[in-house]
């Protein structure tokens, strides 16, 4: 089990003004931020995170809404990191999410859901190595937020 996790404060959660909210609520949930930027995904960049749903109908539309703004990588520590953060920002569709998540409190819809988190260790690993080389991860790594 790791214990990291990417949050992704998505093009959504910005325009709305909402990283101080999301990230409050992920500090107070217990994470520890250990990296953060905001960065603009290319289109070559989103379609390289979100490969795995290339086959979909809605890839296109997924990367046309990941390239409409910037977003907010973080990546996150706790122990029961990927399953403790899937619960503190619930379901994908906001209308399904538990009272007090992150979408069912922000969220507009399936489709703009303002923020991403990591679905297993293995692909947290991999995730926040998309948006932070080791070095960034090193370089900050005694830092406490």
């Amino acid at each position: 089990m790791s214990n990291r996790t990417l949050a992704i404060i998505k093009p959504d959660g910005i325009r709305k003004n909402l990283i101080g909210q999301i990230i409050t609520k992920i500090t107070e949930a217990g994470f520890k931020v250990k990296a953060v930027k905001m960065v603009k995904l290319t289109k070559d960049s989103a379609a390289g995170f979100y490969e795995v749903h290339k086959e979909r109908a809605f890839f296109k539309d997924l990367l046309d809404y990941m390239t409409s703004g910037p977003c907010v990588p973080i990546a996150l520590e706790k122990e029961n990191a990927v399953a403790d953060f899937r619960k503190l920002i619930g379901a994908t569709d906001p209308a399904e999410a538990e009272d007090g998540t992150i979408r069912k409190l922000y969220a507009a819809s399936k489709a703009e859901n303002v923020i991403h988190g990591s679905d297993s260790d293995e692909n947290a690993a991999i995730e926040i190595l998309h948006f932070f080389s080791r070095k960034e991860l090193l370089d900050i790594s005694g830092y406490q937020f």
